[in-house]
């Protein structure tokens, strides 16, 4: 997984509407990786979702996994 996202990281980033993509780690189980991404509007992210970048990456990045992944779409509600 980690070699993939590395060849993909620029792509999701630069993807329009995306501010910026982080690849998380659990300080405990390393085989547990979260990628957070921040998206200029709910439509940006939808069309991220529905293009071909996302298709390919899903349909192989989705093999690789031990357990069904999670996706949760927020909303910044407060900053410090």
């Amino acid at each position: 997984f980690l070699t993939h996202f590395d060849t993909i990281k620029g792509r999701i980033a630069n993807f329009p509407g995306c501010f910026g993509l982080r690849l998380l780690q659990d300080t405990e189980r390393p085989n547990i990786v979260f990628t957070y991404s921040l998206w200029e509007s709910h439509d940006a992210l939808e069309h991220y979702r529905h293009s071909e970048l996302f298709q390919t990456t899903w349909m192989f990045v989705k093999t690789l996994f031990e357990a069904r992944a999670e996706a949760w779409s927020t909303y910044i509600i407060r900053e410090a």
